[in-house]
């Protein structure tokens, strides 16, 4: 079953391969801009030690600069691309399903909310849209990202590397943790939207019975309750949201602190140069973020 769904998504994206070959090559772009960033700072901190020159510093502070607008130029379009690709799939949805919809029987509708055909038509079209791009994007990046950086990051230096990202795979499982939690809450929001919605287009559609039989509190007092639960529930989803994200910069934050224990030892002994620890804290940064999408890439 999943093999289906999965092969009738492909069907969606097969129109759209070019742009996807582009986003994915402005991604190998970004990465490798991104490791050869880090070596460019490296190299004028450890010249810069020896042989201190203002002429110096101007060249690496303007080759630092071009080549960080270039990663920035190359990282938007590769959003624009991916991204793009995930709204073109989202709108010809949309337009299959009000296709489909014209053609159903009346009886479908009559056994139907509009409050799920909504939701199924919106909510769940848009995890779809996160599927084709955002989770796409993702998990590019993350393979480019961990495949350039962490040859790298070895060569310079195994042990602190190493030490480094042991951290990574407790970030990886909290974020699996949460995640089930954050789908069902998703979940639950989007069943309280469909009964909000649900009540506006009966309401809409009945209001001359709803003055006629002066029903007006009523409704006013069903809609303020469906609405009080719809927003008590995107509480506790914001609520585990703002309790998960601190925690995976905190981890992130943990794994800065082993490189700045373990890598002053690593100078004091001459196994690395000022400028190798300085390489690696920036990749140890870099690898934070991907490594933290990936748990909700698997998820979705």
């Amino acid at each position: 079953m999943a093999q289906s769904r999965l092969r009738k998504l492909g069907t969606y994206l097969r129109p759209h391969w070019k742009k996807a070959v582009l986003g994915v090559f402005a991604l190998l772009i970004t990465n490798a801009l991104g490791v050869y960033i880090p070596l460019q700072i490296r190299d004028g901190v450890d010249k810069l030690r020896f042989d201190f020159d203002f002429g110096q510093i101007w060249y690496y502070v303007l080759l630092v600069t071009a080549l960080a607008t270039m990663m920035w130029v190359a990282r938007m379009a590769s959003r624009i691309w991916l991204f793009g690709i995930g709204r073109q799939v989202e709108f010809d949805l949309k337009q299959k399903i009000f296709a489909h919809l014209l053609k159903l029987e009346p009886s479908y509708f009559s056994e139907n909310t509009v409050g799920d055909l909504i939701t199924r038509a919106t909510s769940d079209v848009d995890n779809i849209r996160r599927l084709l791009g955002f989770a796409v994007l993702s998990l590019v990046n993350m393979i480019f990202a961990y495949g350039m950086r962490l040859p790298v990051m070895l060569a310079i230096s195994w042990k602190l590397s190493v030490l480094s990202l042991s951290v990574y795979p407790i970030m990886l499982v909290l974020v699996q943790l949460f995640s089930n939690q954050l789908r069902f809450q998703q979940l639950a929001v989007q069943e309280e939207l469909s009964s909000l919605s649900e009540l506006i287009q009966e309401d809409m559609s009945g209001i001359s019975l709803v003055k006629i039989y002066a029903q007006e509190e009523n409704e006013q007092q069903a809609f303020n309750q469906l609405n009080h639960q719809l927003l008590d529930v995107n509480l506790v989803l914001a609520k585990t949201r703002n309790i998960l994200f601190p925690l995976l910069r905190g981890l992130a934050s943990i794994s800065l602190l082993i490189v700045l224990w373990f890598g002053l030892d690593e100078i004091d002994n001459q196994a690395i140069t000022v400028g190798d620890f300085i390489a690696l804290l920036i990749y140890v940064e870099q690898l934070a973020f991907p490594t933290a999408l990936l748990g909700f890439t698997i998820t979705a």
